[in-house]
């Protein structure tokens, strides 16, 4: 027996993502973790290696990126880039939002905030942050952290500057990387509140329901987690034991 197609009556809540052009990892793990009446439609900026220069130009892509999703009538759109969302601190990530929003005649989040956001609603303000990035973005990433108010206390990079090698990476090694550096962190005096995975071409969600050691945070969760919030979405299908997103939450 053919299962009935949900999407039969064109009731299809539309999800965009503003990703880099060499992002792999953004459009499956959306398309496999939301309810099957919900659609994802990318638009692309042009990166391929992660480096503060090469993330500097392609966020002069993210409006026009965004504009052509505005063609499909999406019904909310999230730039998915952690980096390329908080290179320039506080304040570039809600006027990427804002922007967005404006193009798109829709709710917008970016990354970098959807992932403070998150942490918020944990009441996480100790952190550990596995990253795959090289020393340089993982310095901008402490320091957007620390201005946010969080206190991180490990962080650890894997120093991969090609995003499709990050991309290639899989769910596995996120568990293997985060699982290393929580049990290096064990003994902290008050140990952490929550353990972050960055990037969006990191798969992690995957891994998340097997990180049960602290609340887990990975880029692709919080920006899925905000999309639920701004599009009313219910995040009951997200892994981790997550608290129900509200537009109240900023």
């Amino acid at each position: 027996m053919t299962p009935p197609d949900p999407t039969a009556d064109g009731d299809r809540l539309r999800l965009g993502v503003v990703v880099p052009s060499s992002n792999t990892t953004v459009e499956p793990e959306f398309a496999v973790w939301t309810p099957a009446a919900t659609s994802i439609h990318a638009a692309r900026m042009g990166l391929v290696d992660v480096t503060v220069e090469a993330l500097d130009a392609m966020a002069a892509d993210a409006v026009a990126a965004a504009e052509r999703l505005a063609h499909a009538e999406v019904d909310a759109v999230a730039y998915a880039c952690t980096t390329g969302s908080l290179l320039h601190g506080h304040g570039f990530d809600a006027e990427l939002e804002a922007d967005l929003a404006e193009v798109t005649d829709a709710p917008a989040v970016a990354t970098a905030l959807s992932v403070q956001r998150l942490l918020d609603a944990l009441d996480a303000t100790r952190i550990a942050v596995a990253t795959p990035y090289v020393a340089e973005l993982n310095d901008r990433e402490r320091e957007y952290l620390t201005d946010a108010g969080y206190d991180v206390v490990a962080l650890d990079g894997r120093g991969i500057e090609r995003n499709t090698d990050i991309g290639r990476l899989t769910p596995r090694d996120a568990l293997e990387q985060a699982t290393a550096l929580l049990d290096a962190v064990e003994g902290s005096p008050g140990a952490v509140d929550a353990l972050f995975v960055s990037c969006t071409n990191y798969p992690t969600l995957a891994a998340v329901d097997e990180l049960t050691e602290v609340p887990t945070v990975t880029s692709n969760l919080a920006t899925l987690w905000d999309l639920c919030r701004v599009s009313g979405l219910d995040a009951g299908f997200l892994p981790g034991d997550l608290p129900e997103p509200t537009e109240s939450v900023e």
